[in-house]
């Protein structure tokens, strides 16, 4: 289906694109796809003059900041504790002009930041996601953002997992029920024919 976003009233959330989380093994796209896709939806925002937020997820050095609940399957935590440069951008994506920038410290780029207040002080009713990963931080940014009223589209192929499996789950049986699936190609044509 044809999209026509208009560049002033959408903005572009990328999701964790961090030198981390890019450590991990990821599919269905890997780590130089991932930054191909993210960087050109960023530099294709850029060129309409629409606005890009970054996002990263950062924890205290003693992990004390971590959230404390009991579950089955605790987050995959580097050994030995997180590396200096773990949450910051890879240097295509802090590159990009973005004019917010947000650290989190849970799943949604939305929970306990000030992301959806710069979202509507500019007026924002649009968003594009795309990052890291398709099922954690992607789909409950996702969730949120729907929650909040926006109107949500999901860039797929700018967007992977650690797992095939589990970014399939997302964008055909999760994702489409609070949100647009589309393609990079699709988003920057709705860019191009809005700007123009």
């Amino acid at each position: 289906m044809t999209l026509q976003l208009d560049p002033r009233k959408t903005a572009l959330v990328l999701i964790d694109m961090q030198k981390g989380t890019l450590a991990f093994p990821l599919a269905p796209y890997d780590r130089a796809t991932i930054i191909a896709s993210t960087a050109a939806l960023g530099q294709a925002f850029a060129a309409a003059g629409a606005l890009i937020a970054t996002v990263n997820v950062a924890f205290a050095p003693d992990r004390s900041d971590l959230p404390p609940q009991a579950i089955d399957q605790p987050m995959m935590l580097p050994p030995g504790g997180f590396p200096p440069d773990w949450s910051e951008l890879t240097p295509e994506i802090a590159a990009l002009p973005a004019a917010v920038r947000v650290t989190k410290r849970h799943w949604s780029a939305f929970y306990g930041t000030e992301l959806d207040l710069q979202l509507r002080r500019r007026r924002i009713e649009t968003v594009v996601i795309g990052g890291i990963a398709t099922n954690f931080g992607v789909e409950s940014t996702a969730r949120d953002a729907w929650q909040h009223g926006y109107d949500v589209i999901v860039a797929e192929d700018a967007s992977t997992s650690v797992g095939a499996d589990l970014h399939a789950f997302a964008v055909t049986s999760t994702l489409p029920r609070v949100a647009r699936v589309r393609s990079v190609s699709q988003i920057t044509a709705g860019l191009t024919r809005a700007a123009a």
